[in-house]
């Protein structure tokens, strides 16, 4: 059985946000397989590479170019499974959102 891809996002520090057709996310850390093949440090190197990534054709898996990719099933077996937000965990990360940004503002007075 394939556990198509829908959508991908990357991540901070190598990982992945994987959603499934079945609506079910995963999220992947890639960072270990730079350790494994070769060919993925090349994702930590090529400035940007790592954020390009995209949904192979049919969502058989992923891809960062014509060398690089992860089929759906690897995705599927070896993701950790993470749990949608809910309306609540949206309006508390919304609300820390407008409460960060606020307590950015910078204070120019003082710099010369």
């Amino acid at each position: 059985m394939f556990y198509k891809v829908k959508e991908v996002q990357p991540l901070p520090a190598y990982h992945l946000l994987i959603r499934f057709v079945t609506g079910e996310y995963k999220q992947y850390h890639v960072a270990p397989l730079f350790e494994k093949w070769d060919i993925f440090k090349t994702l930590s190197s090529v400035k940007g590479l790592f954020e390009q990534v995209k949904v192979d054709a049919g969502g058989y898996g992923i891809s960062w170019n014509d060398d690089i990719d992860l089929s759906c099933n690897e995705l599927w077996e070896n993701g950790t499974p993470i749990e949608p937000a809910t309306a609540d965990d949206l309006r508390t990360m919304q609300a820390a959102r407008e409460e960060y940004a606020q307590s950015e503002t910078v204070n120019h007075n003082g710099i010369n």
